[in-house]
């Protein structure tokens, strides 16, 4: 019977971790869960994730984009952490049990790692989040 996600709070954010198991014969599937509802923009997962890999000047293994869009009665912008093609979930980190970098370190708390299972339930229930899990 799989252990449950350990559940740490920080900052006032709720993190969901749980280490990679098996199911069955193979490795559970992680992934990064981002509510860009909350995501201010600030850019710590970037910053935290260019530290923890040393990607040079113009690379990231996760970038935030920000996006505008203008009606007629107002103006919405949406900050949207993207994984790039250099985002490995932090590998060596989680190996030991230690959150992916940009999780660790966002401000917001909008960032989740655990099992794509136990995240794609928590994606459900929220209305603007987008899901990273890469083979």
């Amino acid at each position: 019977m799989p252990a449950p996600p350990s559940v740490g709070t920080g900052a006032g954010r709720r993190v969901v971790f749980q280490q990679p198991e098996r199911e069955g014969r193979e490795m559970a599937r992680h992934g990064l869960l981002i509510d860009y509802e909350y995501c201010t923009g600030c850019h710590t997962c970037e910053v935290a994730c260019k530290q923890e890999h040393n990607y040079p000047v113009g690379k990231w293994g996760i970038k935030v984009n920000e996006i505008v869009l203008e009606t007629f009665e107002k103006i919405a912008i949406d900050y949207i952490p993207f994984p790039t093609d250099l985002c490995n979930l932090c590998v060596e980190r989680t190996k030991e049990g230690i959150p992916p970098a940009c999780v660790k370190h966002c401000q917001a708390g909008c960032m989740m790692y655990g099992p794509v299972k136990e995240l794609a339930k928590v994606m459900d229930k929220k209305p603007k989040t987008v899901l990273f899990a890469p083979k």
